[in-house]
C-alpha cells in the first residue's frame, strides 16, 4: 500500500486567498433587479373632497332666487261651508265662524272703511231680510209699495259673522256675511251666507266719501 504525501501548507494558504479574492469580486460586480422584485409604484394622491352647494331647490333663499308671491284668492262658499260648525251650535260658534272667515279672506281694506262697511251690511241685511230698516236704502228697495215682503221674522235673526274685503278695485267692495234666521214657514236655519256689493261714493256737502250699496241684479 502507497503512503499518501502530506498537502504542503504553503498550496492551501494559496487557494484560500484565491476564494477569497473570487468573493470579492463578485461582490463588487453590479446585480440587476428582477421583475418580480420591482418596487411598486405609489398610488395616485386623491384629492380631498369639496363641500357641494346647495342646489336652488333644497334652500331658495341661500340661492338668491326670490320666493313666490302668494295671493289671496277669494273663499268659495264650499270652502267657507265646510269650515264652519256644526247647525244649531247656537251663538257659541259664531266666534269659530268669524275666525273662519278672516282666514280664508285676508284683510285687505283701511281698517275704518271695514268697520263701516261691516255696520252697512248688518244692517242691509237685516232690512232686506225682516223688513226693518228699508227706508235707509230707498234706492236699493224701490217703491215700497213694490218691494219684496220680508221672508223672516225678526225675533230669532242673527248675523253670526260678518267681513269687508275689496271687490276687484279700490272703489269697490263686498260684505260677506254669515246669518241664522226663522223663515215664514217657521223653520229656523243658521250658517246662510250671503255677499252684498258697495262702491264708494263722495259727498259734495260733507266733502268726505261713503260705501253705497249696489242694486240688486
Amino acid at each position: 500500500m502507497t503512503p499518501r504525501l502530506p498537502r504542503s501548507p504553503r498550496l492551501l494558504l494559496i487557494a484560500t486567498v484565491v476564494l477569497v479574492v473570487a468573493g470579492v469580486v463578485l461582490l463588487a460586480l453590479p446585480h440587476e433587479p428582477s421583475a418580480s422584485a420591482s418596487p411598486t409604484p405609489p398610488p395616485a394622491a386623491v384629492p380631498a373632497a369639496r363641500p357641494s352647494s346647495p342646489s336652488p331647490s333644497e334652500h331658495p333663499a341661500a340661492s338668491g332666487a326670490p320666493a313666490p308671491a302668494t295671493t289671496a284668492a277669494t273663499p268659495t262658499e264650499p270652502a267657507i261651508t265646510s269650515a264652519l260648525p256644526p247647525h244649531g251650535e247656537g251663538v257659541a260658534g259664531d266666534q269659530a265662524i268669524q275666525q273662519a272667515l278672516v282666514a280664508a279672506w285676508p284683510a285687505d281694506l283701511a281698517a275704518e272703511d271695514e268697520r263701516q262697511l261691516c255696520a252697512e251690511g248688518r244692517q242691509l241685511l237685516r232690512a232686506d231680510a225682516t223688513g226693518i230698516g228699508r227706508a235707509k236704502w230707498p234706492t236699493y228697495f224701490g217703491d215700497p209699495d213694490q218691494a219684496v215682503a220680508p221672508a223672516f221674522a225678526t225675533a230669532r235673526f242673527r248675523v253670526q259673522a260678518v267681513i269687508a274685503r275689496r271687490d276687484g278695485a279700490a272703489d269697490r267692495s263686498v260684505v260677506h256675511l254669515v246669518w241664522a234666521g226663522t223663515d215664514r214657514g217657521g223653520t229656523y236655519t243658521d250658517g246662510r251666507i250671503t255677499d252684498l256689493h258697495f262702491t264708494r261714493t263722495t259727498s259734495k256737502k260733507e266733502g268726505g266719501s261713503t260705501w253705497t250699496p249696489q242694486p240688486r241684479t
